[in-house]
């Protein structure tokens, strides 16, 4: 295996096992409109750390294998669609679509979360996000474990 395809690999384990983490303190917590709101800041405060950790894969994904991205934009949504496309003998495709759903509305409320820091969080949105993070968390391995089986053939 070649440096780069090491370097990726690596960096890749790197960011499930937080993943997994991440997973592991979150937990599977009933959102309602009577939660607590420090309950739903800390589901909040996990599935925006959930994301960061996608992102990074992606990142490091793009990095070793692919160009930049050049839209300065909108480089998120760019970023997760592209791990949509088996740009083979590049790579394969690293999600299929019910993860890139999931993984876009994580991406859109990343960015809610990040920036709408004088909006209140709305516990029936919370909800559906975590849904689609739950839902997220029985598939990603599975596809990802065969993306790196790919990485690993690289020499």
């Amino acid at each position: 295996m070649n440096e780069k395809a090491l370097i990726l690999l690596s960096s890749v384990e790197h960011d499930l096992s937080a993943i997994d983490q991440i997973y592991q303190e979150l937990g599977e917590p009933e959102i309602s409109p009577e939660s607590e709101y420090r309950d739903l800041v800390f589901v909040a405060f996990q599935l925006h750390h959930l994301y960061n950790a996608f992102e990074n894969i992606f990142l490091n994904v793009a990095a070793a294998l692919e160009n930049s991205i050049e839209d300065t934009e909108r480089w998120r949504a760019q970023l997760l669609e592209r791990m949509l496309l088996d740009v083979l003998p590049l790579r394969p495709k690293l999600i299929d679509n019910q993860a890139y759903i999931a993984l876009d509305e994580l991406r859109r409320f990343r960015h809610l979360f990040r920036h709408a820091y004088r909006t209140r969080l709305d516990a029936e949105r919370l909800h559906l996000v975590l849904r689609k993070a739950l839902n997220l968390k029985r598939i990603y391995q599975a596809q990802i474990e065969t993306f790196l089986s790919f990485v690993r053939t690289l020499d």
